[in-house]
């Protein structure tokens, strides 16, 4: 089995108005020692976990909890062995993460991620 770390290391509220924490736009991030808090726009959900869909204010998913692992193929490969249905991934993202998602059997969005090299040097 792959290595997990055994810890959420973020968890994406959707929010309609990320302004009313703070004065971006579509997203905000807070950093709980450890753990990112992301309150992002509810319209920005379809970036992160089509097909799924974020549901309306009290009905449906509203989160992503991310787990990060040293290799998300790899444990993409062993969630499918498993018969793990992923919603899309694995992907290279603009935030600098690798990532796929899935729902497990309650309809709760889960992110694995692995950070991409820094290739700005």
């Amino acid at each position: 089995m792959s290595d997990w770390h055994k810890n959420i290391a973020a968890i994406t509220l959707f929010v309609e108005d990320p302004g009313r924490a703070h004065e971006e736009e579509t997203e905000v991030m807070f950093r709980l020692d450890n753990t990112l808090l992301f309150l992002t726009k509810s319209s920005e959900a379809p970036r992160m976990i089509a097909p799924a869909v974020a549901g309306a204010p009290g009905n449906g998913p509203r989160h992503v909890f991310a787990i990060i692992v040293d290799d998300v193929d790899a444990v993409c490969a062993e969630l499918q062995q498993k018969g793990v249905a992923l919603l899309n991934g694995p992907q290279d993202r603009s935030w600098g993460m690798r990532t796929a998602n899935f729902q497990d059997p309650d309809g709760y969005v889960w992110e694995i991620a692995t950070e991409l090299p820094d290739t700005a040097d």
